[in-house]
């Protein structure tokens, strides 16, 4: 069942659970949130990261979700554009428990303020690392519990396991398909 959002009105966390919304939204405290999907840089950009961890799935053990709900509390559920999964395969529907990397790729009308409240939740949530990146300027940014960097030279990092995301890449990709 499709249903169209109403942003004023509290809704029951199991109605929210049981219905389909299209895009899928976040669930904050009883308020359902829009998420800005839809345009063009968006999807590709979305679309060329996955396929790059989908590609490197096996090697670096890594399982990567399109727009996958995360129970962040009782009352809170987002829905990044991409997040990785280290280790075991989860096998439940929402996941429950921390992805290692959350990847938000922003909108023109993301406001600064709400991505701040995502990044506190995904972090509180013990997401060890979110990925913003902004088509539109080629930016990207990581944000952990000790602060948000910019990566300067356009390649998204982490430790354990030993991960790269080389941004010029998927960019040249988008980029030679035009």
């Amino acid at each position: 069942m499709i249903k169209t959002m109403a942003t004023t009105l509290a809704v029951p966390v199991e109605e929210y659970l049981h219905t389909e919304y299209e895009p899928d939204c976040d669930y904050v405290d009883g308020q359902l949130e829009e998420r800005n999907v839809g345009e063009r840089d968006h999807g590709e950009l979305q679309g060329e990261i996955y396929a790059f961890f989908k590609l490197h799935s096996k090697e670096w053990r890594l399982y990567p979700f399109l727009e996958q709900r995360l129970r962040i509390t009782a009352t809170r559920f987002r829905v990044p554009d991409i997040c990785l999964v280290a280790g075991t395969r989860p096998k439940e529907q929402i996941f429950t428990q921390p992805p290692l990397v959350v990847i938000e790729i922003l909108s023109p009308e993301d406001r600064f303020s709400r991505m701040q409240e995502k990044i506190a939740d995904y972090l509180g949530f013990g997401v060890r690392y979110v990925w913003l990146i902004d088509p539109k300027t080629r930016r990207a940014w990581v944000c952990t519990a000790d602060g948000m960097r910019e990566a300067r030279d356009g390649i998204l990092r982490i430790q354990d396991p030993p991960v790269a995301l080389p941004l010029p890449e998927i960019f040249q990709a988008i980029d030679s398909v035009q």
